[in-house]
């Protein structure tokens, strides 16, 4: 500008605060936003650089934010997460984040996550290498006063710190809890004394590592005769075990698929209980484990039963069908496969009702009349009283409050609807609002 003071002695000059493909801005205006923010000049450049990100890099996302459908600081997380990634790859994340933004903000994030990792998979690669490096585990260091804190006192522990590769750090919970179990099983009853909680029971399984001889004999100790039936190996070896088995719920799309066939192409998995990764970080998950291949499970299969109970194979289809774990409206508890929720029948159980009659309205247990809750929202459900549930397909249902409001939640998530109603007040439908964000996707895909 005309008489504006020279960059080199200190004047304004133009700078880049979010990624590729956002406009450059004025580098001394954050001042005086920081003032109004009430921030540091440096965070609010930051905030600035999200910002930028989001409303240049996720058009799709900066859409659903305007239009109130999506919680501001969840989209900014976004469009942070999905910074390094240049112009060309980062749409793949906008799309996939907009289309999720009503399944809940963890839900949405954790599959901005996964495409960003797929977005490019040699950049996530060289993460984890530069990760690799600081691998290691630190004793805690005592301070001055540490041992009579009022808020944190440790007069008689210390801490240890571990940060371990994935597949290592599964494996050690794993053999924890194991140890734990054994403990659990073979401790000696005292008359008088309470038995050791969960937590205290790992204590003493990492304690016992401690002392490798001992925990080899303790183990050794737990079954003789576990391997009576095997031959003894040269050089008097005795195997330790056979080799732990794991239940994993893995997600693979039809390109994951296409990377295991070797055609080039790289994939991710999410893992429930660990997030999304690289193939080859899903095989060290399982290099010591045991893998029994099951047969694939037919999201379509809708099976009804008389026993109030549903089956395993019902559970297991009904949780994969629900992403996010919880079927109450809006719910942000995504509690996914690995967590405890509760199998609610849409329509009460009805232990008369007729199997020839359709499942959603005979209250009979089935895939159509089964949505997961978690153990709140189902006493909410069940006790509150006023609570309308109709299921309308697969995870699929139309939720009607006590006080009227009409929701349908699917595992893409909730979506405000107007009940269409006789005048007798029964409900016939439900009217959808205009999907413009939907149309605007199409149209830029």
């Amino acid at each position: 500008m005309p008489g504006a003071v020279p960059v080199k002695h200190g004047g304004d000059r133009l700078i880049a605060v979010g990624g590729e493909g956002t406009p450059e801005v004025a580098e001394l205006c954050f001042g005086e936003l920081a003032i109004a923010l009430e921030k540091g000049v440096i965070a609010t450049r930051h905030l600035a650089g999200d910002v930028l990100n989001l409303r240049h890099r996720l058009p799709l996302t900066w859409a659903r934010v305007l239009g109130g459908e999506c919680e501001p600081w969840a989209a900014l997380k976004a469009a942070k997460l999905s910074r390094p990634l240049d112009r060309d790859r980062v749409g793949l994340v906008d799309r996939a984040v907009a289309a999720a933004v009503g399944e809940g903000p963890q839900r949405m994030l954790t599959v901005a996550e996964a495409k960003v990792i797929e977005a490019d998979p040699d950049a996530h690669r060289a993460r984890i290498a530069a990760e690799d490096a600081k691998t290691g585990v630190w004793l805690s260091r005592t301070r001055a006063g540490d041992a009579v804190d009022v808020l944190d006192a440790q007069p008689g522990t210390r801490r240890i710190n571990a940060r371990l590769p994935i597949g290592t750090a599964v494996e050690i919970d794993a053999v924890l809890d194991d140890l734990a179990d054994a403990l659990a099983e073979h401790a000696e009853p005292t008359d008088g004394e309470e038995k050791p909680s969960r937590r205290e029971l790992r204590a003493q399984a990492f304690e016992l590592l401690s002392r490798p001889h001992d925990a080899v004999a303790f183990l050794d100790g737990l079954d003789p005769a576990e391997h009576a039936d095997r031959d003894e190996p040269a050089g008097g070896v005795k195997p330790r075990g056979r080799r732990r088995s794991a239940v994993l719920h893995v997600h693979l799309s039809a390109l994951a698929l296409r990377a295991l066939g070797g055609d080039g192409v790289s994939g991710v998995a999410r893992v429930e209980g660990l997030g999304p990764l690289l193939l080859e970080q899903l095989t060290v998950l399982l290099r010591h484990r045991e893998i029994r291949l099951q047969p694939v499970i037919d999201l379509n299969t809708i099976q009804t039963v008389t026993a109030y109970e549903h089956p395993t194979v019902m559970r297991q289809r009904v949780l994969l069908r629900h992403a996010a774990g919880d079927g109450f409206p809006h719910s942000a508890s995504a509690t996914g496969l690995s967590s405890r929720v509760d199998l609610d029948h849409a329509t009460p159980y009805d232990s008369s009702g007729p199997p020839g009659q359709p499942a959603q309205t005979s209250g009979q247990t089935s895939d159509l009349n089964t949505t997961p809750l978690t153990r709140a929202h189902h006493r909410t459900k069940t006790h509150t009283g006023g609570y309308q549930v109709h299921p309308l397909g697969l995870a699929a249902h139309r939720w009607v409050t006590p006080h009227g409001l009409a929701r349908v939640v699917t595992p893409h998530g909730t979506t405000r609807v107007e009940l269409i109603r006789a005048r007798d007040g029964t409900i016939h439908g439900e009217l959808y609002p205009h999907p413009a964000h939907l149309q605007l996707q199409l149209a830029l895909t």
